[in-house]
C-alpha cells in the first residue's frame, strides 16, 4: 500500500466532487497500469496548500503557475499539463481568465468566444472601461485572479482599490453584490460558476486576459525521476494530459 498522497483541489468545488473522485479514478488506473501504487482516494485534508504542495509525499495533485514563480517548482516536478479545450477561453495546455462586471454597468460589454483562440477579444482593449474600478482578486500570486491580468495590463494602477477576496468564487460574489465592479477568473472556474453559482447570473464577461499555460499536475521533488518519466508517459498515452 502507498503512502504516497494525491489532491486535486483547484477546482473541487463541493458541488462537483464526484466528478473530480471519477477524474483521479482515470488517473489512478492509468497509473497503476504502468506500475505506479497511485492511493486509491484524494486527500482532501490539505489545510494551507502553500505548505501542502511543499509535501515530500505527493505523487499527485495540481497547483498555479503563480506559487511555481515563487518558489514552489524548487520544491516539485512538473507532470504535464491538463486539456482546457472543454471551456470557452481555453484551448489544449493553454487557458485565458474571462474578466467579469456586472450586467447592469453601464459599462460592460458581454463578449463570447469564437472557436478561433487569437480571435478572443483581449481585455487590453477595455481598459477606459474598467479604469477607475473596484477590483476584486482571490490571492495576489494566482496567475489567472491577479498576474495575468496584471502582465496584460502593465500594472493594476488603473483601479481605484484592489479587494482581496480569498477565492475566486468570493470575487464573482463580491462583484455581484456591488461590492467591487471587477474580477478575473480562470475559464474553468468560470464554467463552473455558471453551473453552481447563482451570483454568476448577474455578471457577464467583458474581455480576456491573453492565453498562458493552465494549472500543472505536479509531483513532489522526492518522486524519482523515472516516477516521473512513466508517469508523463502514461498520462499523455491516455489523453490526461496534453504538454
Amino acid at each position: 500500500m502507498t503512502h504516497q498522497i494525491a489532491a486535486l483541489p483547484m477546482y473541487d468545488w463541493p458541488e462537483v466532487r464526484a466528478a473530480t473522485d471519477a477524474q483521479w479514478t482515470r488517473i489512478r488506473h492509468v497509473l497503476r497500469e504502468s506500475g505506479i501504487d497511485a492511493p486509491d482516494a484524494l486527500t482532501r485534508e490539505t489545510g494551507d496548500l502553500y505548505d501542502f504542495w511543499r509535501r515530500p509525499d505527493i505523487l499527485f495533485a495540481q497547483t498555479c503557475w503563480g506559487p511555481m514563480g515563487d518558489g514552489l517548482a524548487e520544491c516539485v516536478h512538473v507532470i504535464g499539463q491538463p486539456d482546457y479545450s472543454d471551456v470557452e477561453g481555453g484551448e489544449g495546455e493553454f487557458y485565458r481568465s474571462v474578466v467579469l462586471m456586472r450586467s447592469d454597468d453601464e459599462t460592460s460589454r458581454s463578449v463570447t468566444s469564437p472557436s478561433v483562440l487569437e480571435r478572443l477579444p483581449s481585455i487590453t482593449s477595455r481598459q477606459e472601461a474598467i479604469r477607475n474600478r473596484r477590483f476584486a482578486y482571490n490571492v495576489p500570486d494566482s496567475m489567472s485572479g491577479y498576474l495575468a491580468l496584471k502582465a496584460d495590463l502593465g500594472s493594476l494602477d488603473l483601479f481605484r482599490e484592489q479587494i482581496p477576496t480569498g477565492g475566486h468564487r468570493a470575487s464573482i460574489r463580491a462583484v455581484a453584490a456591488n461590492r467591487a465592479d471587477i474580477c478575473a477568473i480562470d475559464c474553468r472556474s468560470w464554467a463552473l460558476a455558471q453551473c453552481h453559482e447563482p451570483a454568476a447570473a448577474e455578471l457577464v464577461p467583458s474581455g480576456w486576459t491573453s492565453p498562458r499555460k493552465g494549472l500543472p499536475y505536479i509531483t513532489s521533488r522526492q518522486t524519482p525521476p523515472e516516477t516521473v518519466s512513466a508517469m508523463r508517459s502514461a498520462l499523455m498515452d491516455a489523453g490526461l494530459i496534453v504538454g
